[in-house]
C-alpha cells in the first residue's frame, strides 16, 4: 500500500514495486486525470498531472494488480476505510509506504506568517495520518507474523536549513512535523522488531517532482540543490524492502546514496 500515488515518489515507488513483484493498493486525493490541483504556499491552484486511475493502470500493464483508493490524510475514517479494503480484497498489507504529506498552505511560510491551523494541519496530515495507518495494518501484520513499514523522512527533519526561506531554506509546519515522523520507524522497530515488524526511514533527497519543478523559482530553490527523478527513490525503496535483512531495523536509508552504491539507478547527476 504506497500513500500519495498519483504522482511524484508515490507513482514512481508504485510502478517500482509492481516490477518487483508486489500487487499495490494506490491511494490519494486525485482519482481522474485532470482533477488534482496545487494547493500549496505556491501552487495557485494549478492543475497537476497523474492520478490513481493512472497509476494503478500502469501497475497493471507491468502484470501485476492494483486498488485505487481515494483519501486524504486529513479524512481520518476514510484512511482507515482503505487499509479495510485492501485487506478485504487481499487479506492484507504486507508493505506500508508513507509517502504522502500535506502540500497544503504553510509548509513554505516564515515563522512569523505561519498559522496555528496552518501547523495544526501540517501534524494532523503528516504525524496523526501515518499513526492511524500504521494502527491499521499492524494486526495483520503481527497475525501474519510480521511486515514492513517504509516512512518516506526527509533531510529537514534532522538538519539545519542553510538559510531562510527564498534562499535555500525551509519552513518550520513542514520541518516540524517531519521531524515528528521520523521518530516513528525506529520506535516501531523497537517495539515491534522481535515479533517481526520491519520499520525504515527513506531520506528521498532532493527529488524534482513534477509540483517541485513547477514551484522551486517561486520557493527559491533553483541553484541550491541538484535534484533526483522520482524514480531514484523509488528503486532504492523497491530494493530495500526485497533486501531488509541488509539494514537494521529502524535505520534510515538515504535513497540516493543506496541507489548510486548499489547501481540501482542510470546517474542522474551526470548528462546524458
Amino acid at each position: 500500500m504506497v500513500t500519495g500515488a498519483t504522482r511524484g515518489i508515490g507513482k514512481a515507488t508504485a510502478l517500482a514495486l509492481a516490477g518487483s513483484g508486489w500487487d499495490v493498493a494506490v491511494t490519494g486525493r486525485t482519482r481522474r486525470a485532470g482533477q488534482g490541483r496545487d494547493d500549496s504556499d505556491t501552487g495557485a491552484g494549478r492543475t497537476l498531472p497523474g492520478s490513481l486511475e493512472e497509476t494503478a493502470a500502469l501497475v497493471r500493464g507491468s502484470g501485476r494488480a492494483a486498488l485505487e483508493l481515494v483519501a486524504d490524510l486529513h479524512d481520518r475514517p476514510a484512511l482507515v476505510d482503505a487499509v479495510g479494503e485492501v485487506i478485504a480484497e487481499w487479506g492484507g498489507v504486507d508493505l506500508l509506504v508513507n509517502n504522502a504529506v500535506d502540500i497544503g498552505p504553510g509548509s513554505m511560510v516564515p515563522v512569523l506568517e505561519l498559522t496555528v491551523g496552518q501547523m495544526e494541519a501540517k501534524l494532523a496530515a503528516n504525524v496523526v495520518a501515518p499513526l492511524i495507518l500504521i494502527q491499521a495494518v499492524l494486526p495483520g501484520m503481527l497475525e501474519r507474523g510480521g511486515g514492513i513499514i517504509v516512512d518516506l523522512t526527509s533531510h529537514t527533519a534532522t538538519a539545519d536549513p542553510p538559510g531562510p526561506i527564498g534562499q535555500g531554506g525551509w519552513g518550520l509546519g513542514y520541518a516540524a512535523s517531519k521531524a515528528a515522523f521520523h521518530r516513528f520507524a525506529p520506535l516501531l522497530a523497537v517495539e515491534l522488531g522481535e515479533r517481526g515488524v520491519r520499520a525504515y526511514n527513506v531520506d528521498p533527497g532532493y527529488v524534482e517532482t513534477e509540483r517541485q519543478q513547477v514551484n522551486a523559482g517561486a520557493l527559491g530553490l533553483v541553484g541550491h540543490y541538484s535534484g533526483a527523478p522520482p524514480s531514484v527513490p523509488a528503486a532504492a525503496i523497491a530494493w530495500l524492502v526485497d533486501h531488509p535483512d541488509d539494514f537494521e531495523n529502524g535505520q534510515t536509508v538515504r535513497a540516493q546514496k543506496l541507489a548510486l552504491t548499489h547501481d540501482l539507478h542510470p546517474d542522474w547527476s551526470q548528462p546524458s
